[in-house]
């Protein structure tokens, strides 16, 4: 635990601590704005590739499946060459299918590029990695919720300002076709600038990096192979595969809201195009607090009791997001959906932030395998809830089912029990 912060200065940006903090969450932002900025601008790509409800199913199924591969790959990318690099090299690789979007020219070349978006989601794991490693078990869960909350809070923010950037674009004599085109260049260029600062300003753990900690036989928490090993090992633990299902019903949700929303309060309530995206960007806003919140509290309750204490907060905000779903789900005015949205999105990215304050005491020897499980639980989650949408062809039945499926996996919560119940005492590797 040497060189952990045991507090997290907000303000200060002096420690390698501090900055792999800050950094984190504002290139995890920076890359969830460009894994949502299509999102609130379907309606417009929908009308000119006169796409079919069945076409735009695939393409939010595209745009979360591809980053259930890419999140198992990057946790043990993390433990091997540490989570500078793995950041650096995601950021640079995922921004040209992001710039590539807006070359799209048909409804096939938009969903492979669509697809290859999607890989820049796995910038959640390497997130919680980086904090993960950085801060010590009195302040890790709530270091990676606000990073996590504050980074997620990118695709509120691309929700809410993708079409008003749209807009100015067209108001400079842009058609609209070229409008939206140009609109998703923004995202591309800033994942560029952010793999720079990363590369720059960063470093893998609190002792250094670890090419240069191996090399010169220094120890370091995350001194394991790496690679294939982590992965294997993080298999080994049934609390990851839990965690794993827990992960999938609120993070998974979290996404399907982020894909449909838009849409949704336009077909569904007849909002105009920038009052949608206003809607659905107040649901991915309350990252900005909320998943904080989540791990805030369960740092809080550890401190008074134990790991299973964490266990229990989890089960009880998913209990409160499943119920708040079944509430949206049967909302027919758009003031109390609205209300609905907010009260069960309240409990989904509290739930998020509550799981992955419990990820670092599963494994430390395998943290990266183990946030990588986790973390493609999430999307698995999303790619399911898709399939269903696609099934049921309805919004309102899918809302429903999914409500009744959160509050069945929050049963998953409750069996993540740790025997060894200390704060500072991580989970043995496997059950």
């Amino acid at each position: 635990m040497a060189g952990k912060a045991n507090s997290i200065k907000l303000f200060s940006f002096n420690t390698p601590q501090m900055r792999a903090f800050h950094l984190t969450w504002v290139a995890f932002f920076v890359c969830f704005f460009a894994w949502f900025a299509c999102a609130p601008l379907m309606p417009v790509i929908k009308g000119e590739f006169h796409l079919s409800a069945s076409q735009i199913a695939d393409i939010n199924i595209a745009a979360v499946a591809i980053t259930i591969l890419v999140r198992l790959l990057v946790g043990p990318l993390c433990d091997r060459f540490g989570p500078r690099k793995t950041y650096t090299g995601l950021l640079a690789l995922g921004a040209i299918p992001v710039l590539g979007v807006a070359m799209a020219q048909s409804y096939e070349s938009f969903l492979l590029f669509r697809l290859g978006i999607g890989a820049v989601g796995a910038s959640f794991v390497i997130t919680q990695y980086h904090t993960s490693v950085m801060f010590g078990p009195n302040v890790v869960g709530t270091a990676n919720a606000a990073a996590a909350g504050w980074g997620n809070s990118g695709g509120g923010v691309a929700q809410a300002t993708m079409p008003l950037l749209m807009g100015a674009v067209i108001m400079l004599g842009v058609s609209e076709t070229m409008g939206w085109r140009v609109a998703l260049l923004v995202p591309g260029v800033l994942m560029l600038v952010m793999a720079v600062l990363y590369w720059k300003f960063t470093q893998d753990c609190p002792e250094g990096n670890f090419k240069e900690l191996r090399a010169a036989g220094i120890p370091f928490e995350a001194a394991g192979k790496g690679g294939w090993s982590s992965f294997v090992q993080a298999c080994g633990n049934y609390r990851a595969w839990l965690l794993f299902v827990t992960y999938g019903a609120c993070f998974g949700i979290e996404l399907f809201i982020h894909n449909t929303a838009a849409v949704y309060y336009v077909d569904h309530f007849g909002l105009s195009l920038k009052a949608a995206g206003m809607a659905a960007g107040s649901f991915g806003l309350l990252a900005l607090f909320a998943r904080a919140l989540g791990g805030w509290l369960s740092d809080k309750a550890a401190a008074r009791g134990d790991l299973n204490s964490r266990v229990n907060l989890l089960f009880v905000l998913m209990v409160g997001e499943g119920l708040g779903l079944l509430w949206f789900s049967n909302t027919t005015s758009v003031m109390f959906a609205i209300v609905a949205m907010l009260a069960f999105g309240l409990c989904t990215h509290m739930a998020c932030g509550a799981t992955y304050a419990l990820v670092p005491f599963v494994n430390r020897k395998a943290l990266g395998g183990v946030a990588g499980i986790v973390g493609a639980g999430g999307n698995v989650g999303a790619v399911l809830a898709g399939f269903l949408m696609k099934a049921t062809s309805d919004v309102r039945q899918t809302l429903f089912i999914l409500g009744g499926a959160v509050l069945l996996s929050a049963l998953c919560a409750i069996g993540v029990r740790f025997k060894s119940t200390a704060l500072e005492t991580p989970a043995p590797a496997a059950a």
